[in-house]
Parts: structure tokens; C-alpha cells; sequence
């Protein structure tokens, strides 16, 4: 757009606003002269509206009248609101000027009324009845009562102007910068991420290397431990034959506790949705993978058969395998995966099935935990049980705490990776190299140095790991001379033997669920992740296939092509090799009667002869040597009693009689003979 529509559509909008407040006010009841500053301020926007109007090439002629009618109408409701004024502060001569100025202003909208709307004219037909109504009264009471002189309009002073709509550039256009930023109401710039391809690839291989350094060399080392230490718990049945001992009725808080947070959880149902998710995603996942296969084994065998059609002679394009090599690496790697989490899923299976029974129990009543824990006799407790139980509780405390203190490891170090952002110093490291090289193509690889210097940072966590296998192999040893002394002290003690293998059971299946629940977050991330691989996948074997089907086709039309012409061109050499024999044939004069008489006979046939060709005589034509037409010779004149008779071939033709000089005379035309 150009300035002056601008200008003009700017001015419309705030005569428009400032109309509002001089609707509000009239309905409001407002004085007089409030309401004539508000009406003038309109009809000043309109009025510039229109002037800019008038210069722009965009606003259009019923725009342009409009508000140039909308003007007038303001203006006279100015003055008729002025008048009213001037008639409470008893100016009657002012009055009437006002109200006679005003009929003038409704009089000049009045002539565009063809360009304004119905309401917009119902409004000033009511203001100028109200003028004109108001005009007779006011100067029959003057000329009548008040005789007041009226101004002529040049002496009336100007109306003030109450302007209430004002044109502000919002802080956000007027100062971009300040309004982006990531506390900022429009965050960060659109593009203030946007780095070369190479730096973002860079991203990706460091954030990778990350992933894998923290998940594989730290956290899956400190879930391992912990798992061997429970795995050792359950095999010496702790905490199952303390909890048994010291508590042989009821349940222990431990376990109410565990019980609780599986309620709270729904955790058998939980498990349930989890594994039929992930089923419900493998199945997906083969499905898809499926489909890319088929696409290959169908073009593989299409292939097959064009060329068993055509020979490989004629068909020289690559066989499938060769041609999608990386398809064919891929169809194995995909299928390597399936089967290998087809084996972890069997695992996970097992693990439910083999607890599926108490984990039921912990996630349902309180009733039914309890029922399924058999009370005991109190035990008699010697003092050798008791020291050895308080060293056994002692030791299962540090175990509880080892736990704990792994527990906040992993989530302190998941937040650090979490944190750790490189995009800035791959930005710093791209400009150096671009002041530095800036003829040398950016690569990944030139960050190498760079990844080295940040996963440094990660070297203190991986010694924490082996921190942990020291303390809890010192642990382990405690734990099991502890587990030793208390089970001998105990010796020949079973009257606790059923409570302690129900609440070790039940102990045991909390873990496990902890276990499962983990692994099926696992499997449902890494199906999740396959089908990423496996949908692009099949996108590159259903494009291969086309390709390669479009390729089949163009070979088999121009196969089709060139054999055409070459069965044209072998009966066009028949058909002329056939007009030729018989041509020859029809040429070839016959043997003489005695020759084909001995060819009869079978007779051989003798060879030719050779003989000198005949010399031509003086003065006889021959037929090989053409017609000649020579210059004057002398004529010979023939022996007495010889005549010519006219025979080209006399050497004293033509006779005496003819024409001299040697010419031919054309009416005589050639006679030979």
C-alpha cells in the first residue's frame, strides 16, 4: 500500500473510535459542550480521512463520499450540541448562528446521500428537522424578546476539540528485539536456531554420543548393580525372614507401603495396557516391515521373469539384489531387531507370568494382602538372635540407603544430559571455522575436537560407577556375615518358615514389577523408534519398486521397438532378394537346342572358345560406335552402274543429288538398311 491509503485507513479507524465515545456520551446523558468537542474531534478525523483518501490510489470514490458526508454530519452535530450550550449560557445570538451553521453541514451531507447508508441518512434527516425546528424558535425569541445581534460565522469562536482515540505504535513493532528473547512474549527469533546443515548434523552426533556414553556406560552399569544386589537379597530370602521374625503378625510397614504405591498405580492392570501396547506397536511395526519386504521379493520376481523372457543378452540392467544393496542390508538389520526384541519380549513375558499371582495381591485390597500372609507364634528371641537380627536390620538399612543414593544419581545425571545444550558452542565453533577456512567446506567431522572437550565433562560421573561396585561389594560382604550369623543362630527355628517365604514373595514381586515396568517403557520406546525406521523403509521399497517398474517398462518398449524394425527389415531383404531371382530370371536367355540337348543328356559341357572380336570394314557402320556427325568431307561419286539408293551405310552417302558441305538434312530423317 502507499502512504496515503495508509494515512487514510489510519485517520478512518480513529474517527471510528472517536465516534464511539461520542456514542457513549449521548447516551450517557453528558453536557452539551462535552458532547460538541467530542463530535467536532470526530469530524475532523473524517474530514482528514477523506483528504487522504483523495490522494491514494487505492481508496475508492464510495469511501471517499462516505466519509466526506460523515464530516458534514459531525460537524453540524458539533454545532447543534454548541447551540444548546450557547442556549443554557443565555447566548441567544450565538445560538442562532450555531444552529444556522449546523443546517448548512446537514444541508452539504445531505447532497451524498446517494453514498450513504439507510441509518447513516435516517440520522441526518432527524438532525436537520431537529435543527431546523430549533432554528425557528430560537429566532422568533430573539427577534421577538431577547434582540440580540447574531454573529456572522468568521466572529463564532472555534469549538475545542476532546480527542479520545490517538494513534500508538505498539512497543512490540515499533521495538522488536525487546518483545523476542526466551522470557519474552514472542520467545525466541524464528530463525534464531538456524545453523548450516553440517553444525546440525554435528548437534546430532554429539547428542548420540551422549546418550550412549550416559545410558550405557553409567546408568545401565548402576541398574545392574542394583539388580545383582536384589537378586542376592532373594536368594539369602531377605528382608523376608527379618520381616518374619520381628513382626509375626500382620504386615510390615515396608510392605504396606509398596502395597500402597501399586494401589495407587492400578499396577497388575497397569502392566496389562503396557503389554498389550507394546504387542499392539510390534505388530504395527512387522506389518509395515512386511510390506517393504513383499514390495522387494514382487519387483525381484518380475525381474526374474523379464529376463528369463528376454535373455540377459537383451535384459542388462542389474538384478534386484544388486541394484538395492542397501535395501537388501536393511531387510536383514530390520529383521535382526525384531528378533532380537522378539527374545527380550519373551523374557518380560515370564517375568509377569512368574509374578503375576503376587503382584495381583499387592495391587488389590488391604483384605486380601493380609489373607495371604500367614501369621506365626511369637519366637522366643535369645540374645544371639537379637544381636544378630539388630546387625542383619543394620546392614539391610545400608542396602535401602545404597538404593536410594543410586535412585538420585541417575536422576541428577539425566537432568545434566538434559542440560547439556552444545548448539551454542557448535555455532561459535562454524563461525570460527568459516573466518578461519572460508574457502573449506564445513564438515561433521571437523567437531571432532570439539566432542572430545564436552563429553570430558562426563568423566567424573562414569567414576562414580566405579565407586559403587567397591562400596557394594564391601556391602554384599557385610550383608551375607550378617545373613550367615543370623541364620545359625536361628538354626532349627521354622516356626516363622511359611510367613517368611509369603512376605519374601510378595517382596520380591514388587521389584519385579519395577523390573517389568521398566522394561516395557524400554520396549515401547525402541518399537516406537522402529517404526521410524521401518515406515522410511518401505517409502525406499515402494519408490524402488516404481522406479524400477517404470525402468522395466521403457526396456520392454524399446525391446518391443527393436525387434519390429527387425523383422521390417528381414522381409524387405526377402522381398527384394525374391524380385531379383525372378528378375534374373526373366533376363537369362536360353541355351542353344544342342546345348540344352546335352544338358539333357547329362553331357558335360565343353568350354568356350575364345575368339578375337571382327575389325570393322571401311565405310560400314557399327552399331557400337553410335551415329557421328562430322564436318564436310569430298563426295565421292559412286562406280559407274553402283546407286546408292540411299543407304546411310554407302560411304558416297548421300549421293551427288544431295545437299553439299557435309550437313544432314533434317527431312530426311535416319534410315538405316
Amino acid at each position: 500500500m502507499d502512504t496515503m491509503t495508509l494515512e487514510s485507513i489510519q485517520q478512518l479507524l480513529l474517527a471510528q473510535a472517536q465516534e464511539c465515545f461520542w456514542s457513549k456520551a449521548v447516551k450517557d446523558g453528558l453536557k452539551d459542550g462535552l458532547i460538541a468537542k467530542l463530535a467536532a474531534k470526530v469530524s475532523d478525523f473524517y474530514d482528514q480521512a477523506a483528504e487522504f483518501g483523495t490522494k491514494s490510489d487505492i481508496i475508492s470514490t464510495e469511501w471517499i463520499h462516505h466519509m466526506t458526508a460523515k464530516h458534514h454530519h459531525f460537524a453540524a452535530a458539533a454545532q447543534y450540541r454548541a447551540s444548546r450550550d450557547c442556549l443554557d449560557k443565555q447566548k441567544y445570538g450565538e445560538e442562532v448562528a450555531r444552529l444556522k451553521d449546523s443546517l448548512v453541514c446537514v444541508n452539504e451531507a445531505l447532497k451524498e446521500s446517494r453514498w450513504i447508508n439507510k441509518i447513516v441518512l435516517g440520522d441526518l434527516n432527524g438532525l436537520k428537522a431537529r435543527v431546523t425546528e430549533d432554528l425557528k424558535r430560537a429566532e422568533k425569541d430573539n427577534d421577538v424578546i431577547y434582540l440580540v445581534p447574531v454573529p456572522p460565522k468568521s466572529e463564532l469562536k472555534t469549538l475545542d476539540r476532546a480527542g479520545m482515540a490517538t494513534a500508538r505504535v505498539p512497543q512490540e513493532v515499533s521495538d522488536p528485539h525487546s518483545a523476542l528473547g526466551d522470557k519474552s512474549t514472542f520467545g525466541q527469533p524464528l530463525f534464531a536456531r538456524l545453523v548450516p546443515y553440517a553444525a546440525h548434523v554435528a548437534v546430532s552426533i554429539y547428542d548420540e554420543r551422549k546418550e550412549r556414553l550416559v545410558n550405557t556406560t553409567i546408568i545401565d552399569e548402576l541398574e545392574a548393580l542394583t539388580n545383582r544386589l536384589r537378586d542376592l537379597l532373594q536368594s539369602l530370602n531377605l528382608p523376608g525372614s527379618l520381616q518374619a521374625l520381628e513382626k509375626p503378625l500382620g504386615l510390615p510397614p515396608s510392605l504396606n507401603t509398596h502395597a500402597e504405591e501399586l494401589r495407587q498405580q492400578d499396577g497388575y492392570h497397569k502392566l496389562q495396557r503396557a503389554i498389550h501396547e507394546v504387542r499392539k506397536l510390534k505388530a504395527n511395526d512387522e506389518t509395515i516391515y512386511q510390506e517393504g519386504v513383499a514390495l522387494l521379493k514382487a519387483e525381484a520376481t518380475e525381474d526374474d521373469r523379464a529376463r528369463s523372457k528376454h535373455g540377459t543378452d537383451r535384459w542388462t540392467r542389474q538384478p534386484s539384489a544388486q541394484a538395492a544393496e542397501r535395501l537388501y542390508a536393511q531387510v536383514n538389520e530390520i529383521d535382526g531387531y525384531l528378533k532380537s526384541a522378539a527374545s527380550s519380549d519373551e523374557l518380560v513375558k515370564n517375568k509377569f507370568k512368574e509374578f503375576e499371582s503376587p503382584i495381583q495381591i499387592l495391587s488389590g485390597s488391604k483384605m486380601d494382602l493380609e489373607a495371604s500372609v500367614p501369621s506365626s507364634r511369637r519366637a522366643t528371641l535369645t540374645s544371639s538372635i537379637e544381636r544378630a537380627a539388630d546387625t542383619l536390620r543394620s546392614a539391610l538399612s545400608d542396602v535401602n540407603k545404597l538404593e536410594h543414593r543410586r535412585k538420585n544419581i541417575i536422576q541428577e545425571l539425566r537432568q545434566k544430559v538434559k542440560d547439556d545444550d552444545i548448539n551454542s558452542a557448535v555455532l561459535a565453533e562454524t563461525a570460527r571455522f568459516e573466518r578461519e577456512y572460508p574457502m573449506q567446506k564445513i564438515e561433521p567431522a571437523m567437531f571432532e575436537n570439539l566432542f572430545e572437550d564436552r563429553l570430558e565433562r562426563y568423566d567424573e560421573d562414569k567414576a562414580i560407577v566405579s565407586h559403587e561396585k567397591e562400596s557394594q561389594s564391601q556391602l554384599v560382604v557385610r550383608l551375607q556375615e550378617a545373613n550367615a550369623t543370623f541364620t545359625t543362630a536361628r538354626r532349627g527355628d521354622s516356626s516363622t518358615k511359611e510367613r517368611e517365604q509369603a512376605l519374601q514373595r510378595l517382596e520380591n514381586a514388587y521389584f519385579k514389577y519395577k523390573e517389568i515396568v521398566s522394561n516395557l517403557n524400554t520396549g515401547r520406546k525402541f518399537y516406537n523408534d522402529l517404526a521410524t525406521i521401518v515406515t522410511r523403509f518401505t517409502d525406499d521399497c515402494r519408490n524402488f519398486a516404481y522406479q524400477r517398474r517404470m525402468e522395466a517398462s521403457q526396456m520392454e518398449t524399446d525391446l518391443s521397438t527393436a525387434l519390429s524394425n527387425l523383422n521390417l527389415n528381414l522381409q524387405d531383404q526377402k522381398e527384394r532378394q525374391s524380385l531379383r531371382s525372378h528378375y534374373n530370371t526373366q533376363q537369362q536367355p536360353p541355351p542353344p537346342p544342342q546345348q540344352q540337348q546335352k544338358t539333357q543328356s547329362g553331357e558335360p559341357l565343353a568350354a568356350p572358345t575364345p575368339t578375337r572380336a571382327p575389325q570393322p570394314e571401311p565405310g560400314i557402320w557399327n552399331p557400337t560406335q553410335g551415329i557421328k556427325f562430322g564436318g564436310a568431307s569430298p563426295v565421292a561419286t559412286p562406280p559407274q552402274g553402283q546407286h546408292t539408293n540411299g543407304n546411310v551405310h554407302h560411304p558416297t552417302y548421300p549421293n551427288a543429288s544431295a545437299r553439299s558441305g557435309g550437313q544432314w538434312d533434317v527431312s530426311r530423317g535416319i534410315r538405316f538398311g
